[in-house]
């Protein structure tokens, strides 16, 4: 492992897990790094830094460190996952994670997260989560390290600018100015304001000349314009959904799905998300398909509903052959759009009818209009060019000294603590880096 430490053991100075600092007054206003954004990847980049020998200091525009990392999971915080490789991960360039990943992976992060105090307990799927059970555990653990670390975090700063002067970066802001040798933007995406995820460091990335990717909501759910939605709304069911831009399959992902009266939702939706939001961004046509029973082949359901229908369906209404089957509404719904009436006898289904039901029950149709937007979504995909970065120190290749880290990156994960794991593994990269070159200044 490049970068590899010896993790001391830490003792808490205080049990304030956001001991607010307002002016920094016993380091001054020179540093040898300056970050800014004080989530998960800012908080790692620090403590990397730290580590490493640098002096630092983190700018936060909240009162708080980490407010996102406690929604993660519900709650609970999957902060990884044991499946890792760029299959997980989206954006421009996926691969770009591998070098990162190779010095700083999954077990980096286990045991530096060990060592913190977070016990990891993976369930399902290969998710990771604290033992506890509790997000906020892992964002308490990250700030007891960097007080133990003497890692300044300014909380309410309000940036006015950031430039390089000669070898040095200048942040001006409403608290003064600050100086460092080099500089780490970790201010994230655009989603969630409240937790201060809100596009705000995209101002100064492309003041220093910075492509942005087009960012867009990511990990969230679908709105849809079919007027049976309000119908089924509140059915949860294992389903493969397809989703397809101007007619062409581009993805599918097969999970719990969850209907709602505006649309679709649930982890298979917010996997294939991210395309929807780039397709109706540039106005293409955007739909998707349901299967209701992707365990089964198209045959295999063809033969089932003719055996409900024809040979178990005597004396059965077309609704009541399909109990049993599938939720009562929606039952309503497949029958309606496969032009069956409810009340006609099952027996009586011609063979024609049954193969329209099995085409609705395995593709039924939702036209996608728009998504739930950025306060709704889990992450955002889009963000700083992944070609303008270095790949192996996430330090821009146009402004020397300049690096980046986490969602502020081109890069977004599926659902299932990717994204976590890419903040932890860029964050530590940048920081370790950053903490390096500061001290060649």
């Amino acid at each position: 492992m490049l970068f590899g430490v010896v993790i001391k053991s830490w003792i808490a100075e205080n049990h304030k897990s956001n001991r607010k600092i307002g002016k920094v007054k016993p380091m001054g206003r020179k540093f040898d790094v300056i970050i800014v954004g004080a989530g998960a990847a800012g908080m790692m980049a620090g403590i990397s830094a730290a580590r490493h020998g640098a002096s630092v200091l983190i700018l936060e525009h909240m009162e708080s460190a980490g407010k996102k990392i406690l929604a993660t999971g519900n709650g609970k915080c999957n902060f990884t996952n044991e499946k890792q490789g760029t299959l997980y991960y989206r954006g421009k360039n996926p691969a770009f994670v591998l070098p990162v990943f190779q010095q700083f992976g999954l077990e980096d992060t286990l045991e530096l997260f060990q060592k913190l105090g977070i016990e990891p307990r993976s369930k399902r799927d290969g998710y990771y989560y604290p033992a506890s059970g509790q997000a906020s555990a892992i964002r308490e653990v990250l700030l007891m390290e960097c007080r133990y670390q003497k890692i300044r975090i300014a909380y309410n700063v309000g940036i006015r600018s950031i430039q390089k002067v000669e070898n040095e970066f200048i942040f001006n802001t409403k608290q003064g100015e600050f100086q460092s040798s080099t500089c780490i933007i970790a201010t994230g995406g655009k989603t969630a304001k409240k937790t201060g995820s809100d596009g705000s460091g995209i101002p100064y990335i492309e003041g220093f000349g910075h492509k942005i990717i087009d960012i867009v909501p990511a990990l969230v759910a679908l709105q849809g314009k079919q007027s049976f939605l309000p119908e089924i709304a509140g059915i949860r069911a294992e389903n493969r959904v397809e989703i397809y831009i101007e007619n062409e399959k581009i993805a599918e992902e097969t999970g719990e799905l969850q209907l709602t009266e505006y649309g679709v939702s649930g982890i298979p939706v917010f996997q294939i998300s991210r395309y929807a939001s780039y397709a109706l961004q540039e106005g293409k046509e955007v739909y998707i398909l349901l299967d209701f029973l992707p365990w089964q082949t198209e045959a295999q359901t063809e033969k089932m509903l003719e055996e409900r229908f024809v040979t178990y369906g005597n004396k059965k209404s077309a609704y009541e052959a399909m109990i049993g089957l599938f939720p009562n509404k929606l039952i309503n719904v497949l029958l309606t759009q496969s032009g069956i009436v409810l009340d006609l006898s099952a027996k009586n289904c011609s063979r024609e009818k049954i193969k329209e039901l099995t085409k609705t029950v395995r593709h039924l149709r939702v036209d996608i209009t728009g998504t739930k937007g950025f306060e709704s979504a889990q992450v955002t995909a889009g963000g700083v060019d992944t070609e303008e970065i270095n790949a192996t120190t996430m330090e821009s290749k146009l402004v020397s000294g300049l690096y980046f880290a986490g969602e502020v990156i081109d890069i977004d994960g599926m659902c299932g603590g990717y994204n976590l794991q890419w903040a932890w593994s860029s964050g530590w990269i940048a920081g370790a880096y950053a903490g390096e070159g500061s001290k060649q200044i």
